[in-house]
């Protein structure tokens, strides 16, 4: 047993106590982050590849599913370890920079959504002026203003949020350390700050789901207006998948961080957790792949070059 008021890091209280639950968390964990891994590296390794797939669409997809990959990498493995040594402990250290880089990816994810939602908008608005406006500088300077948010996100919240006294035992009802449990932990008259950061970066997410609400509404008016059958199904085939993403990323994170922290967290906050950490970052890549046919193409020819070879040879 662990001293809980001696300790120096913090106790995380996700885990079941009986060995065969455990053993049940560590291989769902396990594949459902094989699954990412492969998914999200997938995605990465056929744009990076395929001539065909250089349009500014595909180059935020590619890093969405970096973000993807980075994201589910910090919460998931750590929580495996942690099972498999029957220990939920997890040191001062570790929590620092595992609050950091969730909430630098999650607010950079956030971020590249709605820049993403953005390229849709003018691709298909604002056809004749696509070229112009999203060309290879904007796209790189976009890129770079997503992780650099993300980054100034993530800082603002683990300096603030550790600079907090903490009053009572340091124990997180959560699998990772979870800023709103944490705020739990903190003594009543001074998380002041920290609420005033996340009405902040709320404020922020509010914004870019405005942005991202408007891209859409200006999308399928024009969509509508298209009287090619063909036309649309391409379009909405494109659009679909992302629209998918953006809505249950955002009302499951906006959920579990909205409402107030409950002081006996039950199944139900678990699971809506495990909905914005893992299951976004291992659908993503399936979303995107199931109803895009040059995807699909490029998924050929990465797992059967040599047949994909003969075909164009002969074609």
């Amino acid at each position: 047993m662990i001293n809980l008021t001696s300790v120096s890091g913090f106790i995380l209280m996700w885990f079941p106590d009986e060995h065969k639950f455990q053993i049940l968390h560590v291989l769902l964990f396990l594949v459902t982050y094989l699954l990412a891994l492969t998914g999200n590296l997938l995605i990465i390794t056929i744009i990076t590849l395929d001539r065909h797939l250089q349009s500014p669409m595909y180059y935020f997809l590619k890093h969405l599913s970096l973000l993807d990959l980075c994201f589910i990498s910090v919460t998931v493995p750590q929580s495996i370890a942690n099972s498999l040594m029957n220990n939920g402990y997890i040191s001062l250290g570790q929590c620092i920079l595992q609050v950091f880089f969730f909430i630098a990816l999650a607010s950079s994810e956030v971020a590249i959504l709605t820049v993403m939602s953005y390229d849709r908008y003018i691709a298909i608005c604002q056809p004749l002026q696509y070229e112009a406006i999203m060309d290879s500088s904007t796209c790189r300077s976009a890129v770079i203003a997503v992780w650099i948010a993300g980054g100034l996100s993530g800082l603002m919240h683990t300096a603030i949020n550790f600079s907090i006294p903490l009053c009572g035992q340091r124990v997180i009802h959560q699998f990772f350390c979870d800023v709103p449990q944490m705020l739990k932990l903190a003594c009543s008259s001074e998380f002041i700050n920290e609420i005033s950061v996340a009405a902040f970066t709320t404020s922020i997410a509010l914004i870019c789901l405005i942005s991202i609400v408007l891209s859409y509404i200006h999308i399928f008016s024009t969509v509508l207006k298209i009287s090619s059958a063909e036309g649309r199904t391409k379009i909405f085939s494109t659009c679909l998948p992302h629209l998918f993403v953006v809505t249950f990323f955002l009302s499951a994170a906006g959920f579990e961080f909205l409402r107030p922290p409950s002081d006996s967290p039950s199944a139900m906050d678990l699971m809506f957790s495990i909905f914005y950490t893992v299951v976004p970052p291992t659908l993503n890549p399936v979303i995107y792949s199931l109803r895009n046919k040059a995807l699909k193409a490029g998924l050929r020819k990465v797992l059967c070059p040599k047949k994909n070879l003969l075909r164009e040879r002969y074609a």
